[in-house]
């Protein structure tokens, strides 16, 4: 339990920042121009990037059992089978290792990978093993992630040191910081300083308006290196929230107390992990900007 009266203001904010959109490709794919024009409206505006390693997945064969489709899938080493339900009078037909849903008006119905993914990681566990995160953003925003990976000299480290492990491949999260600020403000009755509550609101509107996106991104990129701690990143991992990087010093300035980076999306086809952090669809990275203890109010640790 938090001791609120030990605490020097009556008035916090934590900026709270998480991501809007993502894209996912295989690391070979960032060099094929033709398949990356299909992201292109998302992934120019994705400035953080997860570089990890995932199983492959590879579709066998689809058989029809009544009016449910049998999906063999081998992930990795392993085989899974997944079950989905197809519309009424409907037959599967197989053309060149292409299968086909036709229902029985002769309408074509596709199976959607989204959906195929879900379904995936409801029976068998489907993990992006996060080793290296970054950015990528230029002095207006310029420039995105995918312009930082295609001469990326960790993703070529990576790819060198460890490359693709039997049933693996490495895989690239692009992700979108959304546009917008968010702050969560506390209130404390009980604090030391109850002089300066209304100034502080005032202060704390005038922050979360003038947070820019590149200290967004920025920020963003740092909170998660310091809760995943990837195995090939140097920079935040031991430092963060202490660091002399200038844009990150500006945001101390604006007097945040705390900051609050999400993953949170429902349909990634993997729950993202690390050596550090275990398994899940939802990470929240939580960290505290200044040290002492009577500023700490938003977290216990």
């Amino acid at each position: 339990m938090f001791d609120f009266s030990k605490k020097q203001y009556d008035i916090e904010h934590a900026l709270m920042l998480h991501a809007d959109s993502f894209v996912v490709m295989p690391a070979a794919a960032i060099y094929e121009k033709e398949r990356l024009e299909e992201f292109e409206e998302v992934s120019k505006k994705c400035h953080i990037y997860l570089i990890g390693l995932t199983p492959r997945v590879f579709l066998e064969e689809v058989e029809q059992a009544g009016q449910m489709a049998l999906i063999k899938f081998k992930v990795g080493d392993n085989p899974v089978v997944v079950k989905s339900r197809l519309p009424e009078g409907s037959t599967l037909v197989k053309e060149d290792q292409l299968f086909r849903v036709l229902g029985k008006d002769g309408e074509e119905h596709g199976i959607d990978d989204v959906d195929m993914a879900q379904a995936i990681k409801q029976v068998h566990p489907v993990h992006f093993d996060v080793l290296y995160i970054g950015q990528a953003y230029g002095k207006a925003g310029e420039r995105a992630a995918l312009d930082r990976l295609e001469k990326h000299e960790t993703l070529q480290k990576i790819s060198l040191q460890i490359g693709a492990p039997p049933g693996k491949q490495l895989t690239v999260l692009l992700l979108e910081v959304i546009s917008a600020n968010r702050m969560l403000t506390m209130f404390n009755p009980f604090a030391k300083d109850l002089s300066s509550g209304t100034e502080r609101i005032r202060a704390g509107i005038d922050k979360l308006y003038g947070t820019t996106e590149k200290e967004r991104v920025a920020l963003y990129e740092a909170s998660l290196i310091r809760y995943f701690q990837p195995r090939y990143n140097k920079d935040f991992k031991d430092s963060f929230p202490s660091t002399d990087m200038k844009v990150l010093k500006d945001c101390y300035d604006k007097d945040f107390s705390s900051i609050i980076a999400e993953i949170n999306f429902d349909d990634l086809p993997w729950d993202l992990k690390s050596e550090q952090v275990p398994a899940a669809q939802s990470h929240i990275a939580k960290h505290s900007l200044h040290t002492a203890e009577e500023r700490s109010m938003f977290f216990s640790s």
